[in-house]
């Protein structure tokens, strides 16, 4: 593990922290929980849920913090921003090009990175929650194939906070009073049953449900509530699977 100032971090990775960690600590209270979960060695796969945009930077501060440079799946859109673009491509960041064929692409990249012993930091949700009372919804199998494919860890995190300070699909902040960022990682998902196994369908929705399961329970221990009893389904419930959810029929 490195320090948040570490010269062996990509260029990209020690300027965002360079600008970013200081306004991060000035603008929000943080409580860190679980870090005793987070591997010491080897690659590895962390999954958050996703509140806010502003979720990622509480999220990335908690494990820069810790040592870490989790390398992120981010939608592609965002890798075409001027100057953003440029700093993430500079840190070792990973597009991901959403209903698309090229998401394979990702997939690929996302292998290689944990083969390579880095942290790849993936939202099985795919985007911001839907669910009504914004907990974790029905997630997609991105990061349990990474997790079978090379075997290893994957930590369950939740993130609470970042939605008082920007409301989903909000535009402007809400900086007073300043908002407590809380992170909390939990023990890696046992998915061991799973590895000699056919990749099927059905066993990539096994792994996925345990690790959405995970999340939601780390998420109970920070909102001191428990969840609904059934996961919100974004196909079931008839709402476009990215971007502002809006009914199927409207934006057909």
């Amino acid at each position: 593990m490195t320090t948040p100032t570490d010269s062996s971090r990509p260029f990209g990775y020690r300027f965002a922290i360079a600008v970013l960690r200081p306004v991060l600590r000035a603008l929000t209270r943080r409580r860190w929980e679980g870090v005793e979960h987070l591997p010491t060695t080897g690659g590895w796969v962390v999954c958050p849920n996703h509140v806010s945009h502003v979720d990622p930077l509480a999220f990335a501060h908690f494990l820069v913090d810790q040592g870490y440079s989790p390398r992120f799946l981010g939608k592609d859109e965002v890798f075409r921003v001027p100057v953003v673009g440029a700093v993430l491509r500079s840190a070792d960041q990973i597009p991901v090009h959403r209903e698309s064929g090229s998401a394979v692409d990702a997939y690929r990249a996302a292998v290689a990175a944990v083969r390579a012993n880095k942290c790849v930091a993936i939202y099985p949700e795919g985007t911001l929650t839907r669910d009504p009372g914004l907990w974790p919804m029905r997630g997609k199998t991105g990061a349990a194939r990474v997790a079978l494919e090379t075997r290893c860890p994957v930590v369950p995190v939740a993130v609470w906070g970042p939605q008082e300070m920007l409301a989903p699909y909000a535009r402007v902040p809400r900086l007073l009073p300043r908002p407590v960022m809380r992170v909390r990682a939990g023990r890696p998902v046992d998915l061991a049953d799973l590895y000699d196994l056919p990749v099927t369908a059905d066993v990539l929705a096994e792994a996925t449900r345990r690790i959405m399961a995970a999340i939601t329970t780390e998420l109970e221990v920070l909102r001191g509530e428990p969840a609904p009893a059934e996961r919100f389904d974004p196909r079931r419930a008839r709402v476009t699977p990215t971007g502002r959810p809006r009914p199927i029929e409207e934006a057909s």
